[in-house]
């Protein structure tokens, strides 16, 4: 059951970043569009540099989970088998370190910036710790697909989906 709903979480932050692609889109045109009629709406660089931010961060847990990042296993797939498997725990245990540490680091951040009222040196004067959100939600996601990802690997459970047809199908 916990499988099953922090796969949900895992899509849940796919379906904003999918927002906020779609939030860097609109402002970017809007810029365009503004500066093709003279206007000046003061931050659209910031709101579209923070919506592709988002994107990247709030995608990373479902990337993982679908095994879509880009893997280095060149050097697994010329190992004996429990070489392989070891080496295997081994690194998730370090991406569960790294990316609990980036999560930290990414909810501290937020928290500093909230409390110091930070905010963006362009005209709108944005809040940082608004932005800043996302990444860290995405950090915490990231951190814990990696420890779901750990914990299925020592228990013997499946975590990472198989490639689709289309994945595998080289031209």
């Amino acid at each position: 059951m916990l499988h099953r709903f922090m796969l949900g979480f895992y899509r849940l932050l796919l379906a904003l970043a999918g927002v906020a692609m779609v939030g860097a889109f609109t402002a970017i045109g809007l810029n365009i569009l503004a500066r093709l009629f003279g206007w000046n709406i003061p931050g659209l660089d910031g709101y579209a540099g923070y919506a592709i931010a988002a994107a990247l961060f709030l995608a990373l847990p479902a990337t993982l989970q679908h095994n879509e990042h880009i893997r280095a296993t060149l050097l697994l797939d010329h190992v004996k088998l429990g070489l392989r498997g070891v080496m295997e725990l081994l690194s998730l245990a370090l991406g569960v370190g790294l990316s609990a540490y980036l999560a930290w680091f990414s909810v501290r951040l937020v928290w500093v910036s909230y409390t110091l009222h930070d905010v963006a040196p362009t005209g709108d004067a944005t809040p940082m710790w608004i932005p800043q959100l996302s990444m860290a939600l995405g950090a915490v996601g990231f951190a814990l697909a990696f420890a779901q990802a750990l914990w299925s690997r020592l228990s013997g459970q499946a975590f990472f989906a198989e490639p689709s047809a289309e994945a595998t199908h080289v031209d």
